[in-house]
């Protein structure tokens, strides 16, 4: 039976480095519009006239589509073909980041980022799997490395250059920018990627009500994670809902999918030690690249005074290892089996993210950079590894839906560890701040003396006794307030921290195998 997937001899049709270059750049620039729009939230809402959290639905429907619609992805394959569905979802893609620079009001780029959404969210696992039957097995690892170097590198890019791009240009330019990369992009599939067909229309079924199932369960949980801090959790009426949502879904999925004889997610899969601990390891892994991304910038701009660019800056070396040492493990998984790969690399960023726990006040940019280039080192190590690990013995025809489900556990995790990060971050410093209050009292003698040195200071400034006095307490309040800020990050990073440790007994549990040397074509 076909099953639109390109036979070894179509594979020699085209150089299988340039079929790699093209679906990775493709790949890098949906990636990227996960974070890039981020930091142009706040020229939005000034544009489109509207508050800075309505301004924040730009980047959660986003989300929510590519959630959606990857578990579908691998049926739209089979049903319509890989290249023309890659085509057709590359084509969307383009249209709708025209689409959302030319905008007129918030609703209209709404509409935009969801079709968007829905293109990209279609398009990476697809291009995960025209990766892996482009090339032969012994060389699949240094493919991969392109890929996982679009997935690793493009959020770290991705705050910069939205940042330099909104001051310079325009907002507008964010999403413009994808235009004549998926031009160019369309006219080299077409010419390059090796025709296919489509699968057996008779014997192809439809998961749909799994598939509204999986929808609801993602795009809920989606939702949740990404305006429950905003909306104050279940003190909101629409958090509520959502959560309602998502926990009568998978309830309701759970026995849909494991009755079906073709089930839209095979969740047998997840339950097995070799492919189940693979999903875990991504889980984590997402959530710890999106969190840090996230949390570093926002650390040095709100208690360092940092401009936007300088933040960036921090980060921008660690995209350079990152690329480095996508090459090393490319290379590296050949000789070495994934699980102590693996293994390494979650023990590397533990210590990185151990590292930032003794930052203080007086902690240098040198030192946040050097940190973020350790991290990068040890991303790739598990990146890379755990993509070729998860097709480690699994059947040919189960491997689109290994594509799929690790990409679902990759922006997933991204989502929860983002959430969670900015959640420890906002209630650990509430509970610090109330901590440090206890010691700000009137009897205290280092806050008496903190006081009137103050005071003083700002009476030879030119202020009068009660101006000077006043000051002295906002400053001290504010004080009160960075630091708490500071321990909220500080505890960020311990469970960062924590949460890369547990891995490691994970990543060992894996087969003794080199995955790449014998992991099937994924589809």
């Amino acid at each position: 039976m076909s099953t639109g997937f390109a036979t070894p001899a179509a594979r020699a049709v085209a150089n299988p480095w340039v079929i790699a270059f093209v679906v990775s750049m493709a790949t890098f620039m949906e990636v990227l519009d996960t974070t890039v729009a981020n930091v142009a939230l706040a020229y939005i809402a000034g544009d489109t006239g509207v508050s800075a959290d309505e301004a924040s639905w730009v980047v959660t429907t986003y989300l929510v589509a590519n959630a959606v619609i990857l578990t579908a992805s691998s049926f739209l394959v089979k049903r319509l073909g890989r290249k023309p569905f890659y085509l057709g979802c590359l084509a969307l893609f383009t249209i709708s980041s025209v689409g959302c620079a030319l905008s007129w009001n918030l609703p209209s780029l709404l509409f935009f980022r969801i079709t968007q959404g829905l293109a990209g969210g279609g398009m990476v696992p697809l291009s995960q799997s025209i990766l892996a039957d482009s090339f032969p097995p012994e060389k699949r690892g240094q493919a991969f490395s392109l890929f996982g170097m679009a997935v690793v590198v493009a959020p770290i890019v991705g705050p910069t250059l939205g940042g330099w791009l909104s001051d310079n240009y325009g907002w507008e330019w964010c999403f413009m920018i994808n235009a004549p990369v998926g031009i160019a992009g369309l006219a080299l599939i077409h010419l390059i990627l090796p025709a296919s067909q489509p699968g057996n229309r008779e014997t192809l079924r439809f998961d749909l009500v799994g598939f509204l199932l999986v929808a609801a369960f993602l795009g809920s949980l989606e939702l949740m994670l990404d305006r429950g801090l905003e909306d104050d959790w279940f003190a909101s009426g629409f958090i509520i809902a959502a959560a309602m949502i998502c926990g009568a879904a998978f309830v309701l999925m759970i026995p849909w999918e494991f009755s079906r004889k073709d089930p839209i997610i095979d969740l047998r899969m997840v339950g097995t030690r070799q492919f189940g601990s693979c999903f875990l390891i991504m889980l984590v892994a997402g959530g710890v690249l999106l969190a840090t991304t996230q949390i570093l910038p926002q650390l040095v701009q709100q208690n360092f005074g940092y401009t936007a660019t300088l933040a960036g800056l921090v980060l921008s070396p660690g995209g350079i290892v990152a690329m480095v040492m996508m090459l090393v493990v490319g290379r590296l998984t050949a000789i070495v089996p994934a699980k102590y790969l693996i293994a390494c690399g979650t023990i590397v960023i533990a210590l990185s993210m151990f590292n930032l726990t003794y930052i203080d006040g007086n902690t240098t940019f040198s030192y946040f950079m050097w940190s973020r280039m350790f991290t990068s080192v040890g991303l790739p190590l598990v990146f890379l590894p755990i993509i070729t690990a998860a097709y480690d013995g699994l059947p040919p025809g189960k491997t689109d839906q290994a594509s799929a489900l690790m990409n679902a556990a990759r922006n997933t995790g991204g989502s929860i560890g983002i959430s969670l990060a900015a959640n420890v971050q906002w209630f650990r410093s509430q509970e610090h701040q109330s901590r440090l209050v206890e010691h700000v009292v009137p009897s205290s003698i280092p806050y008496q003396e903190t006081l009137k040195n103050l005071t003083s200071y700002f009476m030879t400034h030119g202020s009068s006794a009660a101006q000077a006095q006043q000051q002295a307490f906002a400053w001290i309040a504010q004080q009160v307030q960075t630091q708490a800020a500071l321990m909220g990050y500080v505890d960020v990073f311990w469970v960062i921290t924590v949460l890369a440790v547990a891995t490691v007994p994970l990543a060992l549990i894996l087969r003794n195998s080199r995955p790449v040397a014998h992991a099937p074509a994924v589809h």
